[in-house]
C-alpha cells in the first residue's frame, strides 16, 4: 500500500512531462481555434470571440514567462498603443488541468479583479498552442497580433524588443 502512495507522485509527474516542440515562425498563418476561460469565470472561444481589427495575444507557457509579459504590457501602457490586449496563460498536460482552479485562483489573488476579463488560462489546448508556435525557451511570451480573421499579422518569441514594440506600434497605428 504504501509503495504504492509513493508511486503515484511519480506517475503524475510523468504524465504532467510537457513536450518539447521547437519554434516557428507563424506570421501569415491562421490563430488555431481554442478555447479557454477567463478569470472572470467566461468561456472564450478564440479567434472567434475577437472582432476587432487588430487584438494582441501575450502568451506564456511558464510561470517566468510573466516577466517577459509584464515587460510587453509596461511598454504597450507607456508607448499608449491602443489595441486589445489579453494574456493567455496556457499550460499543457494532465497534471496542470488537475489543478486548473488552484492555479487559477493563484492568478485572481495576484490580480486585481478588474483585468480579470483581460487574463485567459488555456488547459485544455495548451498543446495545441505550444506545438503551434513552438515551446522553447519558454520564459519568453509569445506575442501574437491577429486580425479578426485570425491571421497572424505579427508574431514575435525572442524576449521583450524595443524594435519589436515598435514593430507592434506601426502595425496598430496602419489599422
Amino acid at each position: 500500500m504504501m509503495r504504492n502512495l509513493l508511486l503515484l507522485p511519480l506517475l503524475l509527474l510523468t504524465f504532467a512531462c510537457s513536450t518539447t516542440y521547437p519554434n516557428k515562425d507563424i506570421s501569415g498563418k491562421t490563430f488555431p481555434s481554442v478555447s479557454g476561460e477567463s478569470l472572470a469565470f467566461e468561456q472564450i472561444s478564440i479567434p472567434d470571440n475577437f472582432a476587432d481589427n487588430l487584438t494582441l495575444f501575450l502568451i506564456g507557457y511558464k510561470q517566468d514567462a510573466q516577466f517577459d509579459i509584464d515587460r510587453w504590457l509596461i511598454a504597450l501602457d507607456m508607448t499608449e498603443i491602443q489595441l486589445p490586449v489579453y494574456e493567455l496563460p496556457t499550460i499543457q498536460g494532465m497534471f496542470p488541468r488537475m489543478f486548473k482552479t488552484y492555479i487559477d485562483n493563484g492568478m485572481r489573488k495576484g490580480i486585481p479583479k478588474s483585468l480579470w476579463k483581460g487574463v485567459i488560462t488555456i488547459y485544455d489546448d495548451g498543446e495545441k498552442i505550444q506545438k503551434f508556435t513552438g515551446n522553447e525557451n519558454p520564459n519568453n511570451a509569445r506575442v501574437v497580433l491577429v486580425d479578426k480573421q485570425g491571421k497572424i499579422i505579427y508574431f514575435y518569441d525572442q524576449g521583450f524588443a524595443v524594435d519589436a514594440l515598435n514593430n507592434v506600434r506601426q502595425l496598430a497605428s496602419s489599422s
